[in-house]
């Protein structure tokens, strides 16, 4: 039982960090900017599903992914964790991550699409972390994984629907804090990751 109690708080915080349910708002402000709270409501609903649905793809078609390819699991555990760490470590640096995209371009209903759900939700870094965590494990955790993930997306799609009064309550500033710690739990868990790729591909 302890063990699933630190995997669901392990799932929880990478997936937290990584989909960035606070650090996402202000892109999502400036995206819908003028937009009534009904087309607010709408588009948040939309993004959300679409890289709901996306991220659980993977979840349940990885492993076939897996043989099709012919992939191991050490080497997508090096590859996702040094992806992971990139990420992080930019965040850190205050660059724009590789899992985020330009949001200066003019409104259009398809945002919620891309660069919403894709690649802002639904990037690389959130599709690696959710199928490290679904490879080689139990019905239980792969389920527990799901639920994690589903409750991310919720507290996702709040924090698009009250964006604006989250923006003036937390401040800018803040929001670039946050971001340098979201910046350092995630380049750990990509470090870690690193690590237990190493350990399986040479049997240590």
């Amino acid at each position: 039982m302890k063990d699933v109690w630190s995997y669901t708080l392990t799932v929880f915080m990478a997936f937290f960090a990584i989909m960035n349910p606070i650090l996402n708002i202000p892109i999502f402000v400036r995206l819908t900017d003028f937009q009534i709270q009904t087309k607010k409501k709408e588009l948040a609903k939309t993004s959300c599903i679409v890289a709901f649905l996306i991220v659980l793809t993977f979840i349940l078609i990885g492993k076939y992914i897996f043989q099709v390819f012919g992939l191991t699991i050490p080497a997508f555990k090096v590859f996702g964790g040094i992806l992971i760490f990139i990420i992080g470590f930019e965040m850190l640096q205050s660059k724009k991550t590789i899992s985020h995209v330009d949001t200066t371009a003019s409104f259009d209903d398809s945002v919620a699409i891309s660069p919403l759900a894709i690649p802002i939700l639904a990037g690389p870094g959130t599709i690696v972390t959710a199928m490290n965590f679904v490879v080689n494990v139990t019905f239980l955790h792969v389920f527990i994984t799901i639920i994690i993930f589903a409750f991310i997306v919720l507290l996702t799609y709040y924090s698009f629907v009250y964006s604006s009064k989250i923006v003036k309550f937390v401040g800018n500033k803040n929001f670039v804090i946050i971001g340098k710690i979201m910046g350092l739990i995630i380049g750990v868990l990509g470090a870690n990751m690193l690590i237990q790729g190493i350990k399986l591909a040479f049997n240590i």
